[in-house]
């Protein structure tokens, strides 16, 4: 795929901003409320158990390290793919981070954005009132169908049995679409590469849509329970 797909301006998508209240990282609507982030919620109502043994077996500081080498690479792969969707001239870099995020960000236009028709929205801030915020990659049509899309790096590729919380995230945010621009967003896609060049794809289909969505709905109340006192 040598160019991407059209930019569509079919919404007047809102504003959704970061703030810090209390020491707390929330975002606020254009309602005025101030609501936590979808990843907030999932980490906060995880099961840290699989986790935490993880980061016992290797150490702490390998663990930090891993953690940290994976931001860096994740992040430049992310800038990589929304120049490419923004028609802008993608940088391949000169140190070994950028080279990888970049032959990485190839393998997502290659093998996942070349099915997507239109783009609406790319790193598109999301609320649902009163209840949550976030942000998506993308926003959009896939194979014909309106969709939420997310992208993913990974050190390994993954199985799907253990990646639950990527289905709770992309019901959240069309959950959050449906309820502000009045759509009926019931598909999700994430497209990730692994740092050895191995594409995967994980699909929400319609099918299992109100499934994730009641998963998702339940992990906030359980957030509001614990740390909100509602």
């Amino acid at each position: 795929m040598s160019t991407p797909p059209p930019i569509v301006k079919k919404f007047d998508y809102h504003t959704v901003k970061q703030i810090n209240l209390n020491g707390k990282r929330l975002y606020e609507a254009p309602d005025g409320s101030k609501t936590p982030s979808v990843t907030t919620v999932l980490s906060a109502t995880k099961d840290m158990t699989g986790l935490n043994a993880w980061k016992k077996r290797i150490g702490k500081d390998k663990a930090q390290q891993i953690v940290t080498e994976a931001a860096g690479v994740g992040t430049a792969m992310h800038a990589n793919l929304e120049r490419f969707l923004l028609g802008e001239k993608r940088q391949p870099g000169n140190n070994t981070v950028h080279v990888k995020a970049n032959a990485m960000a190839q393998q997502i236009i290659d093998k996942g954005l070349t099915n997507v028709d239109e783009v609406w929205g790319i790193e598109q801030g999301l609320y649902y009132p009163e209840m949550y915020s976030g942000t998506t990659d993308l926003c959009g049509v896939y194979k014909g169908n309106p969709s939420i899309m997310d992208f993913k790096q990974t050190n390994k590729p993954k199985k799907k049995e253990w990646v639950d919380d990527y289905y709770l995230q992309m019901a959240a945010y069309a959950t959050a679409h449906n309820k502000v621009y009045g759509t009926n967003i019931r598909e999700g896609h994430i497209f990730m590469c692994s740092r050895d060049l191995q594409y995967q794809q994980f699909d929400l289909w319609p099918d299992e849509f109100d499934y994730w969505a009641d998963q998702w709905l339940d992990r906030v109340a359980e957030y509001y329970i614990k740390f909100e006192g509602a």
